[in-house]
């Protein structure tokens, strides 16, 4: 009797931890946002994952914010369970090389091995290989835009976010440039980008901007393979 009722106990808890681990995920999932019809703005960040992505993540989960995240792979294969806790949190994740060279100065082959051995890890860690590509630098030419194989996103406001290490001036930069059907370029390997991120979620969203992955801000369209995206500020009709 006693036998049964612990496994019963067992049973029910493995059960609760599936429904809850379900539910967790079906609430991840973006919202539902006509971009067409409201305010959007794609909030992307890369170069990680890092160790301080995790905290980013949680500042992106308490405010109910979805993200693309364009990841490194020599980073994902360090922090594979970080990328497969974005994915899970309906974040967007993108391919942004291997290593992060300039691709117009490598081969073809070398190329298409940046890119492949990077969807390799992001589908191990995620279960999903990403569909678009942001070269780095923002350095591309024909042989990179044919070897990618998919759409380019690039990005529409540059908050130099690298370069000016200050978290007051990328908040401010943001809600001065930002427009609806912008791409912002964030990088998540610095801290100070990170310790923006409530200032601009809270700055964007008292203008009355809804944050959406890359893909969402362009539904339903979808983006053309092989060619640069940098917004989608047409979409938008009031």
């Amino acid at each position: 009797m006693h036998r049964r009722l612990v496994t019963s106990a067992i049973t029910a808890a493995l059960c609760g931890t599936t429904l809850a681990g379900t539910a967790t995920y079906a609430s991840a999932a973006p919202l539902a946002v006509d971009c067409r019809k409201v305010k959007c703005v794609a909030l992307t960040f890369d170069d990680g994952p890092v160790a301080d992505t995790q905290r980013l993540l949680r500042i992106l989960n308490d405010r109910n914010v979805r993200a693309t995240f364009y990841v490194v792979g020599t980073n994902v294969q360090k922090n594979p369970s970080t990328v497969r806790a974005a994915a899970l949190a309906g974040h967007q994740i993108g391919n942004h090389s291997w290593d992060h060279a300039n691709l117009t100065k490598l081969s073809t082959a070398k190329i298409k091995s940046q890119l492949s051995r990077t969807d390799t890890v992001i589908k191990q860690a995620t279960g999903t290989k990403p569909t678009t590509f942001r070269a780095p630098y923002g350095a591309h030419n024909a042989a990179v835009r044919t070897a990618a194989g998919r759409p380019l996103v690039h990005w529409s406001v540059d908050t130099l976010d690298w370069k000016h290490r200050d978290s007051a001036r990328i908040i401010k930069t943001v809600n001065a440039e930002t427009k609806p059907g912008d791409i912002v370029l964030l990088h998540d390997i610095h801290k100070t980008t990170v310790d923006a991120v409530p200032g601009i979620i809270k700055a964007l969203k008292a203008r009355g901007f809804h944050f959406v992955t890359v893909d969402q801000l362009f539904a339903p369209s979808k983006l053309p393979t092989g060619k640069v995206t940098y917004h989608n500020r047409a979409a938008y009709r009031p």
